[in-house]
């Protein structure tokens, strides 16, 4: 018995979200390899990038991370050698994470990467700017709702 009917997922906006999101990752999967970089470790260099040094705390809050899924990742990026971590003199509790030579150097490495990402979708850059625009508002909404 085969059921070739709707499964109702057709119908789900979330369900849609989630395939881009994995659309996303196999685009971005070829791109980070040789970078040594998986996707969640390219978005915390794009943040360090933008400005470094920064706490934990911060990172987690320009990415949406808690600070036990930032740590091992944190790890990761510091066993690499791109980034060091310590604490912070003046509050022991913070950690600020900052670039290294190499780390900073990815960056000209990693150029190409967002090019290549934007370019696979297809999408004119006004088409992806309202796109995402209604994305942040979602969000936005979802997370308000949450609180509720």
């Amino acid at each position: 018995m085969t059921d070739t009917g709707p499964t109702g997922l057709e119908q789900m906006l979330c369900f849609d979200i989630y395939a881009a999101n994995h659309a996303f990752a196999r685009v971005y999967k070829p791109l980070l390899d040789p970078l040594g970089l998986t996707y969640p470790q390219f978005l915390v260099m794009l943040v360090l990038w933008a400005e470094a040094p920064l706490s934990v705390g911060t990172i987690g809050k320009r990415l949406g991370l808690s600070s036990n899924t930032l740590t091992p990742l944190l790890k990761r990026l510091a066993q690499t050698g791109y980034v060091t971590r310590r604490r912070d003199g003046a509050d022991e509790r913070r950690v600020q994470v900052d670039l290294t030579d190499a780390g900073a150097a990815l960056r000209d490495r990693a150029d190409h990467v967002q090019q290549c990402a934007t370019r696979a979708t297809g999408m004119s850059l006004e088409d992806m700017q309202a796109l995402q625009d209604q994305l942040q508002r979602l969000s936005a909404h979802l997370l308000e709702s949450g609180r509720a």
